[in-house]
């Protein structure tokens, strides 16, 4: 499963990188690193509701360091164990 993070400039400056950090964190955390792409995308078009991570298909909105853990595990988590 391919999960981009936008890092274009609005997703940049409240934090892209962080998230990015995070989710590597917790990608290697759940053990399915042979599973996920992680990638930096460009603009995924929603640049008004903070970091926007596109996952399965579907964006994922406001995703921060913070509530990294809780996103991952509710939305893409359940998706890569199927």
């Amino acid at each position: 499963m391919k999960v981009s993070v936008c890092v274009g400039s609005s997703c940049h400056i409240k934090g892209s990188y962080d998230v990015i950090d995070e989710l590597t964190r917790l990608i290697k955390k759940y053990g399915v690193e042979d599973r996920v792409e992680l990638a930096a995308s460009f603009c995924l078009g929603d640049c008004a509701s903070g970091v926007a991570v596109m996952s399965d298909g579907i964006i994922l909105h406001n995703v921060n360091k913070e509530n990294a853990e809780e996103i991952f595990c509710g939305k893409i988590y359940p998706v890569i164990k199927g």
